[in-house]
């Protein structure tokens, strides 16, 4: 424990620098955000139509981008969350590891904090280890980052889809701006089945 607690003292990950850097290195990667800040990161990186944007789904992120995993083999996908919203979907996280789509990575923007709530302190750093709960889960490639440079590691795996993965990326905990993406869902859905080649309902 004090050496975890040592190491959230030293992070440096600026989250927002982290997502544009991996969104710019995967750009044929389909997306799922989480609700609040992680949408708010991939937005303030650049919309684009292959992003899908959770506004109240929350612990959603991660069954809703297995499904599309296992609908879209041929494309990697993306699910960019925190770690109160992965905390909430343990299950999703269960049954992505049965699952095993190997187009499949769940990043986990880890602050250790509650941020859509008023950042109350999360079970993350209370001794929850994300990555380790994903491996007892059976997704072999799940570990932890504390340096930025990593994305590049991160990014090649997920183009390679080359089997599923989590990354638990610990930042710093920064209230940023909010850059708010569309709130409408129907148009959300919309034009990212229009990105996959389906037409509008």
């Amino acid at each position: 424990m004090g050496t975890q607690m040592s190491q959230q003292t030293s992070v440096t990950i600026d989250r927002r620098k982290f997502v544009a850097r991996l969104l710019a290195l995967c750009a044929d990667a389909l997306v799922v955000t989480g609700l609040g800040s992680p949408s708010y990161d991939v937005f303030a990186a650049g919309d684009s139509d292959r992003y899908f944007y959770l506004w109240g789904a929350m612990g959603g992120s991660t069954a809703i981008s297995l499904g599309l995993a296992l609908a879209q083999p041929e494309r990697p996908v993306i699910a960019i969350t925190g770690d109160g919203e992965q905390l909430m979907g343990i299950g999703g996280l269960a049954t992505a590891g049965a699952q095993q789509p190997p187009n499949l990575t769940l990043v986990v923007l880890d602050n250790g904090h509650f941020g859509e709530t008023g950042m109350q302190r999360s079970h993350t750093s209370l001794g929850t280890r994300l990555a380790q709960v994903a491996r007892a889960c059976g997704i072999e490639q799940a570990r932890e980052i504390w340096d930025i440079d990593e994305v590049e590691t991160l990014a090649a795996q997920v183009n390679a889809r080359s089997g599923m993965g989590l990354a638990q990326v610990h930042i710093k905990a920064d209230e940023l701006p909010r850059a708010l993406p569309p709130r409408d869902g129907v148009y959300v859905k919309n034009r990212f089945r229009q990105a996959l080649g389906f037409a509008p309902q």
